[in-house]
């Protein structure tokens, strides 16, 4: 068979650039390419890069599914279905919430791909696809299978030299995937395992992408143990609990990590608590920051605003105080109640959810109804911490102690954030993935 990947093509928020849309390839299609018995021609469209040519002569199509670009995805099936072309679809949206595929798509593929996707392929040959496939008891991490790294463009992506070490978390925060059914439980990948991937990607600097690099404290401290020889400089995502386990920041730091993706979201403890956010307390946050910072990691805090507890002030409180503690990045977001979790499950029992129109479930748009705070205001207020955070008085005084730093902090601020439009119209004289190798070199050298 002859079958096509789709990734369709992502929804902007107001603060992104192209940059964002072509940062990295999809790991999970790229997964898809290794499972694919070699007697199939197998290939990856990328929306956000090229057209989807729905005239192709090909047999199959699989599209991966996030919430915001499941509207897009049905568009795409329907043109296929025209043709009589059969699609799957699988991805996270349809793992947390396979109800609402129903109707669309020929088969969905519910949790990993791992110990179905051959039989999948094997029924379409045979045209008698099933509604569902789902094999995840007892899945272990010894059976996540390694993407398709050679398979990659590298002309397409600002940056490619991303990789995981696991699946799942251990934690089930309400507004997270994780809450819903279909998550995972937390698997961890053999460490040789993610050597491997390293040495694949040929390159000195890499981003794990793992919803929790330290989900297992135990594996943790191995994986950077065996990885202090390989001198490459790394960054990842951790739960904020990291601050119970100081010898384990000694050896990231050691290993050559150089921030932290930090799930921060917000400075009450109520809100913390109303959804479940039991890794936090916010009484350890200053000592948390200062604990990474007198390590020389930066980081990247994760905010989300619009939690119940949540008024008008939340958004001038947390600015002054991530300006103050030197937060070096900010990723914030609009609550929003992804279908299949906790968060969605309350928040619909309550009547509060007031827009079903999923393309805009991408964190920058409010599709429920506040406690504390008017849409407008929340909207507004998201907006407004934004431009503040990235306004140029700010980035400077966040200038991170660390002067090894500088270089990382001021690109990522400036070239990335602030001035993203004046990056992303270079991008169209310098090739992307050039921009990327020539920041690679400047920050991680």
């Amino acid at each position: 068979m002859k079958i096509m990947l789709v990734q369709p093509k992502t929804l902007m928020r107001p603060m992104d650039t192209k940059l964002k849309t072509l940062m990295a390839p999809s790991l999970a299609l790229l997964t898809l390419i290794n499972l694919t018995p070699e007697k199939h021609e197998i290939f990856i469209v990328n929306e956000n890069i090229e057209d989807i040519d729905f005239n192709a002569d090909v047999d199959l199509v699989g599209i991966s599914v996030t919430v915001d670009v499941f509207n897009r995805a049905v568009e795409i099936e329907k043109k296929f279905k025209e043709r009589n072309i059969p699609t799957v679809a699988g991805g996270i949206h349809i793992s947390a919430c396979p109800e609402m595929a129903e109707g669309h798509f020929d088969s969905i593929c519910t949790g990993m791909a791992e110990r179905v996707w051959t039989k999948m392929l094997e029924d379409a040959e045979n045209g008698c696809l099933k509604k569902v496939y789902c094999d995840m008891a007892g899945i272990s991490g010894e059976e996540i299978v390694s993407p398709a790294y050679d398979k990659i463009d590298t002309n397409k992506y600002f940056y490619t030299n991303i990789l995981s070490t696991s699946r799942g978390c251990p934690f089930r925060c309400d507004f997270c995937y994780n809450s819903s059914s279909g998550a995972p439980e937390h698997i961890k990948r053999p460490v040789e395992d993610v050597i491997k991937d390293i040495k694949a990607l040929h390159r000195k600097h890499v981003m794990f992408v793992d919803d929790n690099f330290i989900g297992d404290i135990n594996w943790a401290k191995e994986f950077c143990k065996t990885i202090m020889p390989m001198k490459i400089k790394w960054n990842c995502a951790v739960s904020a609990n990291i601050l119970n386990h100081p010898d384990l920041m000694d050896l990231m730091k050691e290993s050559g990590c150089q921030s932290l993706f930090i799930g921060l979201e917000s400075l009450n403890s109520t809100s913390l608590t109303s959804v479940h956010k039991v890794q936090n307390n916010i009484n350890n946050y200053d000592l948390l920051v200062e604990e990474i910072h007198k390590r020389g990691m930066m980081i990247n805090a994760s905010l989300v605003f619009g939690l119940d507890e949540d008024d008008n002030t939340v958004f001038k409180t947390t600015l002054d105080w991530m300006v103050k503690h030197k937060i070096e990045t900010v990723t914030s977001h609009i609550l929003t109640p992804y279908p299949g979790t906790k968060l969605f499950e309350r928040l619909k029992a309550e009547n509060r959810i007031t827009d079903f129109d999923y393309s805009h479930y991408n964190t920058a748009n409010v599709v429920y109804a506040p406690k504390n705070l008017t849409p407008e205001e929340l909207y507004n207020g998201y907006l407004w911490f934004y431009r503040e955070f990235y306004s140029v008085k700010n980035i400077l005084k966040r200038l991170p102690e660390t002067k090894e730093q500088w270089m990382a902090y001021f690109l990522f601020n400036f070239v990335y954030r602030k001035y993203g439009k004046l990056t992303e119209f270079i991008s169209n004289i310098i090739p992307l993935h050039l921009i990327g190798k020539i920041i690679s070199k400047l920050c991680y050298k």
